[in-house]
């Protein structure tokens, strides 16, 4: 059998579908397998049908049609099935050739993988893809990590599948060693909850305070995609609250209020809790989707604690511009404290990230691309070393000009007895975050009293530590201490 296929995908969901058939627009013979085989005969007699798409019906055929070095791409659910394929695929590939993951998998699983097939004489990538179903059609956002020695091989395929922004840059580039790939999209995928919780925040304000229909907001979120705010998500969220059912009314409101998640926003915060790192508003946006889905209790509730009067008084039209500063005041919070979390973790695992690169690879393709990305890419092009986006100069100026409409609608919200956890927590971290002094010196002395844990003193160098026998009973003993 000749080799022909530049690349091999195993599963064909709909995002390997997709995938499959970006790659043949730009040129590529793919080759395309599935565990249940039937599927690829399917796939060529109707998506693939005149394409130049290859089918296989084993996973030696699939390999014998592959030209050196081999690249076979993994696009089946995160977990045991991946680890399943590589066992799979080892005995039929060479040193050399490469295994891709191309799904939602833990970044830890990807550093593991990646250990386990170059001890193989393998390369191995895992790549995030971000763009749902059309992007994976028609131009994603892809970060890739793994082996190094891999990118040269499937840079060109990526490249030309990946999204480009208004230049013509790919919304694709190298990201780093071991997991760095997955870890990066696992960040986006925690910011994508924290956007989506932020508007959601901002339409409950618009419906329930403002008594605004799904047509007028329709119109605002409209208006906001015209400025500081254009995004996917506020373009959707337009189509959505414009979207009628077949008897005319809204659809979104015929639309049970329970989120589900697959796991990648909590991934984000246990990462978070285990660098120390407060990501507090993409935290705040994974538990209100688990308090969405406590609807019986809430209905309980609901009746238990009647909520008085919501509405909002006042000039409107002026309020819905406070809601549009406060949403976007909050989404820097969100994406500073994501980065935030991509620093620290680069630090422990000894990646070099590109900041300002992985805002280009989200400009486009993706799920939370925005013009907003591109202010963040220019903040890092200007200081690659920035410690914080609240400390760039572009979004300092933006934060001061959005904070007494940000502190007006959180209060409004709190007032009328609306819930607003992501608005109210980027507004807590954002007033924590610029407190030179807050009182953990007064926790840090309880837990001293209750538990010699130790303290440093504000006269004296940092790391030297302090005990006090605060009863007069205590030992001379200190605990151990610990910086999270």
């Amino acid at each position: 059998m000749e080799p022909k296929a530049d690349i091999a995908l195993i599963g064909l969901a709909v995002m390997g579908q997709n995938l499959i058939l970006n790659m043949n627009d730009h040129g590529f013979t793919v080759v395309a397998f599935n565990r249940t085989v039937s599927k690829v005969d399917e796939f060529l007699n109707n998506e693939a049908k005149g394409t130049n798409v290859l089918g296989a019906h084993s996973i030696e055929e699939m390999v014998a049609l592959l030209k050196r070095p081999r690249r076979v791409m993994l696009m089946v659910k995160a977990g045991k099935a991946v680890d399943d394929f590589i066992e799979q695929l080892l005995p039929h590939l060479e040193p050399g050739d490469i295994i891709i993951d191309g799904g939602n998998s833990l970044y830890e699983d990807t550093t593991r993988r990646t250990q386990y097939v170059e001890s193989k004489g393998l390369l191995y990538i895992g790549t995030g893809v971000s763009g749902g179903e059309e992007g994976a059609r028609h131009g994603p956002s892809i970060m890739p990590g793994g082996s190094p020695a891999a990118w040269e091989h499937v840079k060109p395929i990526f490249q030309a599948i990946a999204a480009k922004v208004a230049d013509g840059s790919p919304c694709c580039d190298w990201v780093g060693e071991n997991g760095a790939g997955h870890y990066v999209k696992m960040v986006h995928n925690g910011i994508e909850y924290g956007d989506m919780q932020l508007i959601c925040e901002a339409y409950h304000i618009m419906k329930d305070g403002l008594g605004m229909t799904p047509d007028e907001m329709s119109a605002a979120f409209a208006e906001w995609n015209q400025a500081e705010l254009e995004s996917y998500l506020i373009e959707i969220t337009r189509d959505i609250l414009a979207k009628k059912d077949e008897d005319g009314q809204p659809l979104v409101d015929k639309i049970l209020d329970t989120a589900g998640q697959k796991g990648t926003g909590k991934w984000t915060v246990i990462s978070s809790a285990d660098l120390g790192i407060p990501i507090t508003l993409i935290a705040e946006a994974v538990y209100s989707r688990c308090v969405s889905a406590m609807k019986d209790q809430r209905v309980v509730a609901a009746k238990a604690f009647k909520p008085g009067k919501q509405t909002i008084s006042g000039d409107r039209a002026r309020f819905v511009t406070d809601i549009r500063k406060a949403l976007y005041a909050s989404k820097i919070v969100s994406y500073a404290q994501g980065y935030m979390l991509m620093r620290a973790a680069a630090e422990q695992n000894r990646w070099n990230l590109n900041y300002g690169g992985i805002a280009l690879m989200w400009r486009g393709g993706c799920i939370i691309r925005s013009a907003f990305l591109g202010d963040i890419k220019s903040a890092f092009d200007k200081n690659p070393r920035l410690t914080n986006l609240l400390l760039d100069p572009f979004f300092k100026k933006a934060i001061k000009s959005c904070q007494r409409s940000w502190r007006k609608v959180v209060s409004a919200a709190v007032k009328k007895g609306i819930p607003v956890p992501a608005f109210s927590t980027a507004l807590a971290f954002f007033d924590g975050y610029r407190c030179e002094r807050l009182p953990a010196n007064l926790l840090q002395a309880q837990r001293d009293y209750f538990g010699a844990h130790t303290y440093e003193r504000v006269d004296k160098p940092r790391g030297e530590f302090f005990h006090t026998n605060w009863t007069g009973t205590g030992g001379r003993v200190a605990s151990g201490t610990y910086t999270v």
